[in-house]
């Protein structure tokens, strides 16, 4: 199962699900990082120094940081969908696939309706 690193605004009841599903996550709030306003890339350095591999909403922002910096833990790009349920499913689904995550970017959407 993956060792995942949720970011400030990452939704918690996604956090619970994945959880559920076996997922080793750790919430930026639980990392004592919370409301320090620190920068994205920092908060990928410190997923991959730890061995986990960012999981955010911030999909413009962590595209560019996977392109400038390929050496990273990898990251996961959601779209938020208010079926949390469904969201952590389809991060499942995505990252069960993944043997290896370092260096990629996952990208996990919303289906159309």
């Amino acid at each position: 199962m993956g060792r995942l690193y949720a970011d400030e605004q990452f939704p918690y009841e996604v956090v619970e699900h994945l959880r559920n599903f076996g997922h080793d996550v750790l919430t930026v709030q639980e990392a004592g990082n919370a409301n320090l306003k620190i920068p994205d890339d920092r908060v990928l350095a410190f997923a991959g120094s730890n061995e986990r591999v960012v999981l955010t909403l911030n999909r413009k922002d962590f595209k560019r940081l996977h392109r400038s910096i390929p050496d990273h833990g990898g990251i996961i790009i959601c779209t938020d969908d208010g079926d949390r349920l469904a969201l952590a499913e389809r991060i499942h689904a995505a990252i069960l696939g993944e043997e290896i995550l370092l260096g990629k970017l996952v990208s996990v959407v919303r289906p159309m309706r």
